[in-house]
């Protein structure tokens, strides 16, 4: 891998918690970062914050609500305006089991199940669209961040109409993440980009433990370190297909290992993306 001063990456959900420490920690480190978020307003200040830290930083804020395919594939298009690289894509932006504390079934602008689309359908289809430019940057590395709070997919009712549950959609959404990785993998095994996938840390003290009421147990620090390892270390260099929880592989649900499964899947998410 090249040195994080010659890198191009993209962080999703970078103007808060998690991504918001990775895409700083990067930035200091030389990297030009891409910072994605759905608000102006936390996208300037994301940016101050990081220009206070390392006044040199190479850092460019990049608006989308990932709740809209539309704005994903617009994600999609403004970096292939803002770069002709991209060396390393970190699939963080996600919601919680809640919102607001108000656990209640939502949908995104294109009717599926919120955290279904939010944690899991936009980074499918965000990774699909920049696949090119990633192979083209080659070695390159997808890193997506998942959770150990899993749940098997009950293919009769993805979008959970019947019996909704918010943490069932919240850990169903993050085994579908763990299953587009391993996908991934094999897909891109010959090609030279890597794709592994983390649950980063225990309750971070991030805006989605707090709406939910849950007591911060890890700081966000060993959430960085982890993530940031994944990302960035050149130990890792070839290490593709792996579910990491923190810094030590793990095993998640056994369903990420079934390529019947998975095949559905990959079948579902490219339908509800109209892709060929």
């Amino acid at each position: 891998m090249r040195p994080l001063a010659e890198q191009t990456i993209l962080v999703t959900g970078a103007t808060d918690g998690l991504g918001r420490a990775l895409a700083a920690d990067l930035a200091a480190a030389g990297a030009d970062v891409l910072v994605h978020g759905r608000d102006e307003g936390r996208g300037r200040a994301t940016l101050e914050e990081i220009r206070a830290r390392t006044p040199a930083a190479r850092a460019r804020f990049l608006r989308a609500d990932l709740a809209s395919l539309a704005e994903v594939r617009d994600l999609a298009g403004q970096m292939e305006r803002a770069t002709d690289r991209l060396d390393a894509l970190v699939n963080n932006a996600g919601i919680g089991a809640t919102t607001r504390g108000d656990e209640r079934r939502e949908e995104s602008r294109d009717g599926h199940e919120l955290r279904f689309a939010v944690n899991y359908l936009s980074g499918y289809l965000l990774t699909r669209l920049l696949l090119p430019l990633l192979e083209r940057s080659a070695p390159a590395r997808i890193v997506n961040v998942s959770s150990a709070g899993q749940t098997p997919i009950d293919f009769g009712d993805v979008m959970l109409e019947d019996a909704y549950d918010g943490g069932r959609a919240y850990c169903q959404s993050k085994l579908a993440q763990v299953m587009f990785t391993f996908d991934l993998a094999e897909e891109l095994r010959a090609r030279e980009v890597t794709a592994t996938c983390l649950h980063p840390a225990t309750y971070m003290p991030t805006k989605m433990v707090i709406e939910a009421g849950t007591t911060p147990a890890s700081p966000l620090e060993r959430g960085l370190e982890a993530t940031r390892r994944l990302v960035a270390d050149p130990g890792l260099d070839g290490v593709t297909g792996v579910y990491f929880n923190g810094t030590r592989e793990a095993e998640p649900d056994p369903q990420a290992r079934d390529a019947g499964p998975r095949r559905r899947l990959r079948a579902l998410s490219d339908e509800l993306c109209g892709l060929g």
